[in-house]
C-alpha cells in the first residue's frame, strides 16, 4: 500500500523505472545480436594460399572468405588465376567471411603503353620500361655520334614507337649510341639478388645480360645469383653492350647475407680510384666493416 502511495505521489519514478528496464533488455538484446553475427569464438585457422588456383579456392571455401582480387601480372609461361600473395598471410587466426586480399597471375598479358625513350640514356630507357610494365631485353650499340643515346627501339625483331600499344610484359629491345666507341661502364655487384632485379642493374649499366644458369633452381622467381663473371670490381673497364653471365640458386639454399658479407674486391684489378663511380664502398672500406647492407 506505502508503494502504491509513492508512486501515484512520484509517478514520474515509476515512469523512470520502466525506461530503465526496457532499455537494459533492449541492450541485452541488441549484445546478443552482435555476438552471433560477429561469430565470437568462432575462428580458424587461414592455410596459405600460395601456389593455388582461384577457381578451386571459390569452388572450396569452407570457411566463406571473402575473395578480393587487388591485382593480377602476367607471367609468360605460367598458368593464369595462381595466387601470388595473400593478406591475412597463412596461419593468421580469422572469422567466418573474412576479407582475403590477393594477387594473382593474369590469364592474358593487358596492353601497355610505350614511353618515349629516344634521346634518354640506357639507365633512364631502363627506368621508364619497368615503370610502364614493360622488360628491357638486348641493347645493340650502333655507331651514332651520341654516347649511350637511346635511338630505336624494336619488339620480336619490329621497331615500335612511343604510344604504341604494346602487351604488358613484353620485352624491348634498345638501339643505342656508341659515340667515339670509347664508353665504358662497372659491371655491378648483383650477388644475392633476384633475376628481375640483376638483369634491370645490369642493363642500366648498358651492359647486356650474357648466359644464365638456373640449373637445379626450383622457383626461378624468387631465386637469387651466387656468382657473376665478370665479377664486380669497381673500375669503368668493360665496353658497352658487354655480358655478364649469372648463375643461380634458391633463396632458400644459400646464406645470402654470408655471400655478401664475405664478398671483397680484388684490389689488384682497381688502376685509378676515380674509376669507382657507381657508389659501392672501395676495397679499404670494405675490409674495415663486418656488414655491408647493399
Amino acid at each position: 500500500m506505502a508503494k502504491e502511495k509513492f508512486f501515484k505521489r512520484h509517478p514520474w519514478v515509476l515512469h523512470l523505472l520502466l525506461m530503465l528496464g526496457v532499455s537494459l533488455v533492449v541492450l541485452m538484446l541488441v549484445f546478443l545480436f552482435i555476438r552471433i553475427y560477429a561469430r565470437q569464438g568462432e575462428e580458424y585457422e587461414l592455410p596459405d594460399l600460395v601456389g593455388s588456383n582461384i577457381a578451386e579456392l571459390k569452388a572450396d571455401n569452407p570457411i566463406g572468405l571473402d575473395i578480393v582480387v587487388l591485382d593480377s601480372v602476367y607471367r609468360p609461361g605460367q598458368e593464369g588465376g595462381r595466387i601470388l600473395t595473400q593478406d591475412p598471410k597463412g596461419g593468421t587466426r580469422v572469422k567466418k567471411g573474412r576479407k582475403l586480399y590477393i594477387t594473382m597471375t593474369a590469364f592474358s598479358p593487358e596492353d601497355a603503353v610505350l614511353p618515349e625513350l629516344a634521346g634518354l640514356t640506357v639507365r633512364q630507357a631502363v627506368s621508364e620500361l619497368q615503370a610502364s610494365g614493360l622488360a628491357c631485353g638486348h641493347l645493340k650499340f650502333v655507331e651514332d655520334p651520341y654516347k649511350n643515346n637511346v635511338i630505336e627501339q624494336t619488339c620480336k625483331g619490329k621497331t615500335v614507337y612511343a604510344g604504341q600499344q604494346i602487351a604488358r610484359g613484353s620485352v624491348i629491345d634498345l638501339v643505342v649510341g656508341l659515340g667515339d666507341g670509347t664508353g665504358r661502364s662497372v659491371v655491378p655487384f648483383v650477388i644475392g639478388k633476384t633475376a628481375d632485379r640483376a638483369r634491370r642493374d645490369i642493363q642500366a649499366a648498358s651492359l647486356n645480360v650474357g648466359r644464365e644458369h638456373f640449373g637445379g633452381v626450383k622457383d626461378r622467381q624468387t631465386a637469387v645469383v651466387v656468382r657473376q663473371d665478370p665479377d664486380y670490381t669497381g673500375v669503368s673497364k668493360y665496353a658497352y653492350g658487354s655480358k655478364v653471365d649469372l648463375w643461380y640458386s634458391d633463396a632458400d639454399a644459400v646464406d645470402v647475407d654470408r655471400m655478401v658479407r664475405e664478398f671483397k674486391v680484388d684490389s689488384s684489378k682497381i688502376e685509378d680510384e676515380e674509376f669507382i663511380n657507381d657508389g659501392r664502398p672501395t676495397p679499404e672500406e670494405i675490409e674495415s666493416k663486418d656488414d655491408w647492407a647493399w
